[in-house]
């Protein structure tokens, strides 16, 4: 079974609370369980971690090297701004998924820029909690290709 690991970043955690209009009614609790049931349909296995801390998720991500299949990663604000997550995502060299709830790609121009998507092989933008789903379909799609070829 594989195992995956979903992180998230600042402000996440105020899901429901922040800028609804934007993000939502869903709060982090219930995009959680959400994912848990998805995650169980997938027959993967997975991890949850949030921090508004860029140190917290730069450890985590290092942590996860040799115990973690793939990663799903909403970097939040900090996608635009740390050069610490994308380093460490770049270390461990485990496949990730970027997500964003939003379409960043509409929003303000400091938006436009993604540090930690540059060390992501896929990116799901603007879906809601279904870039969550996606990015797990494509970490498990690439170890079913690795697999069969």
């Amino acid at each position: 079974m594989l195992k995956l690991l979903i992180l998230n970043g600042p402000n996440i955690n105020m899901l429901g609370i922040r800028e609804p209009e934007i993000y939502g009614k869903m709060t982090y609790n219930s995009l959680v369980e959400y994912l848990k049931t998805e995650a169980a349909r997938l027959c993967v296995d997975v991890e949850f971690f949030q921090s508004n801390h860029e140190g917290a998720l730069v450890d985590v991500i290092q942590n996860a090297y040799g115990r973690f299949d793939g990663i799903v990663i909403n970097p939040a604000a900090y996608t635009h701004t740390s050069v610490a997550i994308l380093d460490a995502l770049k270390a461990v060299g485990i496949p990730a998924a970027e997500i964003h709830i939003s379409d960043v790609t509409k929003r303000e121009d400091f938006r436009q820029i993604s540090y930690a998507g540059m060390a992501c092989k896929w990116h799901f933008i603007g879906e809601g909690k279904l870039g969550y789903v996606h990015g797990m379909e494509a970490i498990i799609k690439h170890y079913k290709e690795i697999e069969n070829a």
